[in-house]
């Protein structure tokens, strides 16, 4: 029977000790956990080799982080809509093949000035793919504080 631990970070530890065998990981959710613990416990009983967590490897560039976001949107169940996937879909051309390393928060401030029309749409997507990575990839957080987006003014204009 495995073991789960809530880790002080947050995340959980999950031991499995069976016929002699010790296997430990740590997953950011409890379902995670669970799901290889039960993995694990059918490969030993089966003698075949353990294999590791389910994370996902880790994104060397950025349109590897934009297929990562949609997995993470897939898992819970979010539709990826209309304007959100075209987004992605200018993302993923223009800014697909750019590494990690060195993808900057001025270069995706660059990215919305060229592309007007995806500004106003670019900004939660943005700000989402920015939480998810400095969740999991130690990115540093993007801002699109900068980006001049036209404003709306809800008062009735004087004649």
């Amino acid at each position: 029977m495995p073991t789960f631990t809530k880790l002080k970070s947050g995340s959980w530890r999950v031991q499995v000790r069976r016929k002699n065998e010790y296997v430990a990981n740590t997953f950011v959710r409890r379902r995670d956990a669970e799901e290889w613990a039960l993995d694990v416990e059918r490969s030993i009983d089966r003698g075949t080799p353990i294999r590791g967590s389910r994370s996902h490897k880790q994104p060397r560039t950025f349109s590897d982080l934009i297929a990562l976001h949609l997995d993470d949107l897939a898992q819970v169940g979010k539709p990826v809509r209309r304007s959100k996937s075209m987004v992605l879909k200018a993302l993923k051309t223009s800014l697909g093949r750019v590494n990690l390393k060195d993808m900057t928060r001025e270069r995706l401030i660059e990215f919305g000035r060229k592309s007007e029309p995806l500004k106003a749409r670019a900004r939660p997507l943005l700000q989402s793919i920015s939480r998810s990575s400095e969740r999991s990839y130690s990115m540093r957080p993007l801002s699109t504080a900068s980006m001049s987006l036209p404003r709306v003014s809800n008062s009735p204009e004087l004649p």
